[in-house]
C-alpha cells in the first residue's frame, strides 16, 4: 500500500512539472559527453573503426578507446575503455552493446524519472521463487541466499556436482527487491545459470541475531557468503551482478579481495561510484523522501534493540540519507545526550565531521580499485535522475586508464530501466556462458530487459575471450615441449534444457547452516 501510495505522489509531481522535465533531453545532448572528453562523434566513430578493423595492429598510445555504437541516424550507446585485446573482442561479438531502442518522443517510458519509478514499485509477477539459505557468520550474525528456482522444478536444491555458472545478484543497499531483480533472476534461469540474491542483515525478512548492521562498503560478510557459494557449488563459474547502491559493496569486495574474489567477471546496472558525495548532496526531495521513509519502516521492527547500541531518537526523525547513515554508523557523533555549550556544540560538529570522514575512509567503493583483476562492466545512462550528473559522479578516468574496467553509457535509460521500443518482444541474450540452449519462451514471456542481455552477453564473450587465451598458452606450451596439456582446466559450456512454465506454488525453505564448521573440515 505504501508504495503506490509513493508511486501515486512521484506521478503527480512528474506530471506538474513534465513541460520542463529535463530529462528528456535534446538532440545535441547524446554529444556532451563526447565534446566534454574532447572527442568530437566522427572522431569517435573512426576510432571505432580502427578498434574493431585493426584489433591486431593498433596499438597506440591512446588515453582511451571510446566506441560509438549507433548507426548513421543517432547515436545511442558508447563504450569506454581502455585499448586492449579484451576490449577488441568485446567490441566485436557483443552485438547487444550496439541493439538497444530506448523510447523517444512523449512515450511516458522515455522519461527517466518515470521509468526508474516503475522499474523500484511496480509490481511484478515473476514465474521465479526462491528457497532460502539463513547462512550463520564468524559473529553470529545472519545473512540470506536466496537461490531462484523455475515454478516448474522438481528438485529444490541444486546438487553441488552441477557445472552451471552461479550468478550473484547484490541488490541496492537498502535492500529493496525490484522488478530489475526479478527480470534478471527469470532471464538467468532461462539461460542456464543459478541466480542467488544476497541479503544483508535485517534486509527482506532476515533475522538481525547481532546489534551489527552491515556498513555500506564494508564486505566482510559478503566475502563469507562467497566462501560458501563456492563450497556448495564448487564445479561452476561465479559471476557477479550489483543493482544502483549495492554496486558499493561489489565493488569493495572486488578491491579487497582482488584475484582471490573467485569471481569470472563482474557487471555494475546503474552503479553508485562516488558514494560520500552522492550522500552529502543527496537527491531530490521526492526520491529522498521516498528512500528514507522505506529505510525507517525496514529498521522500525527492531527499534528497540537497535536502541541498545544507538540513539534511535536520532536514526527515526532523520530526513535524509546521510542523516540515516551518521545515526547508524557514525556514532561518535551522538555520544553525549545532554544540551552542550556553544563550544562544545562546535566540538560535537567536528566530531561528526570527523567520523564522517572516517567512515568513508573504509567505505568509498573505489577505494582499493587498483587491485581488482577481473572484468567489471558498468551500465549507466546519461539522464539517470538518481545518481546525477555524469561529469561529478562517474569516473571517466578510471576507465580511460584501467584495463579491467569498461563503462557502457547510453543517451537515455534512467535509472536500472533502459527500456527499448521492442521490449515486448525482446528476444533473449545469445545463450548463457558459452551455451546455445534456446531461451524459455515461457520464462521470458514479459520480454528482456536490454541490460539484461547485454550482462549475459558480455558474460558470454569474457568466458570466451579466457577460454581461447587459456587454449593458447597450453598450444604454446606443448610446441616447447613443457607439457602444456597439463595446464588448468577449461571452462567447458553446458546447455540447459526448458521446461514450460507451470503455476507457482507458495514453498520456501529455511535452512540454518554454521557453513564454516563443514567448510574447514
Amino acid at each position: 500500500m505504501l508504495e503506490w501510495f509513493v508511486t501515486l505522489c512521484i506521478v503527480i509531481l512528474v506530471v506538474l512539472i513534465w513541460p520542463g522535465s529535463k530529462y528528456f533531453g535534446s538532440e545535441r545532448q547524446p554529444d556532451a559527453l563526447l565534446q566534454g572528453l574532447g572527442i568530437s562523434q566522427q572522431g569517435a566513430k573512426d576510432k571505432i573503426g580502427r578498434t574493431v578493423l585493426d584489433r591486431e595492429g593498433s596499438d597506440h598510445a591512446q588515453a582511451a578507446c571510446v566506441g560509438a555504437l549507433s548507426d548513421e541516424k543517432a547515436r545511442t550507446v558508447v563504450l569506454i575503455c581502455k585499448p586492449s585485446a579484451l576490449a577488441n573482442y568485446l567490441l566485436k561479438h557483443c552485438r547487444t552493446f550496439s541493439n538497444y531502442s530506448p523510447f523517444v518522443g512523449w512515450n511516458w517510458r522515455a522519461n527517466a524519472f518515470l521509468q526508474s519509478v516503475y522499474e523500484v514499485c511496480w509490481p511484478y509477477e515473476s514465474p521465479v521463487q526462491f528457497v532460502r539459505d539463513n547462512l550463520q557468520l564468524s559473529d553470529d550474525g545472519l545473512v540470506a541466499l536466496d537461490w531462484a528456482v523455475s515454478s516448474y522444478q522438481k528438485r529444490r536444491r541444486t546438487s553441488s556436482h552441477s557445472t552451471s555458472p552461479v550468478l550473484l545478484i547484490i541488490p541496492n543497499s537498502l535492500g529493496k527487491i525490484t522488478r530489475n531483480v526479478l527480470k534478471l533472476c527469470e532471464m538467468a534461469l532461462s539461460h542456464g545459470y543459478l541466480p542467488v540474491v544476497f541479503n544483508r542483515r535485517s534486509h527482506n525478512g532476515t533475522p538481525l541475531a547481532t546489534l551489527k548492521l552491515q556498513q555500506f562498503g564494508d564486505p566482510a560478510d559478503l566475502r563469507e557468503a562467497v566462501r560458501y557459494i563456492r563450497y556448495r557449488q564448487p564445479a561452476g563459474r561465479l559471476y557477479a551482478v550489483s543493482e544502483s547502491s549495492g554496486s558499493g559493496l561489489l565493488l569493495s569486495y572486488l578491491g579487497e579481495c582482488g584475484s582471490s574474489s573467485y569471481v569470472t567477471a563482474a557487471v555494475c546496472l546503474s552503479p553508485m561510484f562516488r558514494c560520500q558525495s552522492w550522500f552529502e548532496n543527496g537527491l531530490c526531495w521526492p526520491l529522498q523522501w521516498a528512500l528514507v521513509l522505506y529505510q525507517k519502516i525496514c529498521l522500525s521492527r527492531y527499534r528497540t534493540v537497535l536502541g541498545e547500541a544507538m540513539q534511535t531518537d536520532s536514526l527515526f526523525s532523520s530526513c535524509s540519507l546521510r542523516g540515516m547513515e551518521e545515526a547508524l554508523f557514525c556514532q561518535t557523533g551522538h555520544v553525549s545526550t545532554t544540551p552542550a555549550a556553544p563550544t562544545g556544540t562546535s566540538s560535537s560538529s567536528s566530531n561528526i565531521s570527523g567520523a564522517w570522514d572516517a567512515y568513508w575512509e573504509r567505505n568509498e567503493p573505489l577505494r582499493d580499485v587498483d587491485e581488482v583483476a577481473i572484468p567489471v562492466l558498468s551500465v549507466c545512462a546519461q539522464d539517470d535522475p538518481v545518481r546525477g550528473d555524469i561529469h561529478s559522479t562517474v569516473p571517466l578516468e578510471l576507465f580511460e586508464t584501467n584495463p579491467h574496467f569498461f563503462l557502457l553509457l547510453t543517451d537515455h535509460g534512467g535509472h536500472c530501466g533502459f527500456s527499448t521500443q521492442c521490449e515486448g518482444s525482446a528476444a533473449g541474450a545469445s545463450g548463457a556462458v558459452g551455451s546455445v540452449a534456446a531461451p524459455n519462451s515461457g520464462m521470458e514471456r514479459h520480454g528482456t530487459n536490454w541490460s539484461h542481455r547485454a550482462l549475459l552477453e558480455f558474460f558470454r564473450a569474457t568466458t570466451d575471450f579466457f577460454n581461447a587465451e587459456e587454449r593458447a598458452k597450453q598450444l604454446a606450451a606443448r610446441r616447447r615441449g613443457l607439457g602444456g596439456g597439463a595446464g588448468g582446466r577449461v571452462f567447458r559450456h553446458r546447455s540447459i534444457s526448458t521446461c514450460k512454465r507451470v503455476p507457482v506454488c507458495s514453498h520456501n525453505i529455511h535452512a540454518i547452516y554454521n557453513w564454516q564448521r563443514s567448510y574447514t573440515r
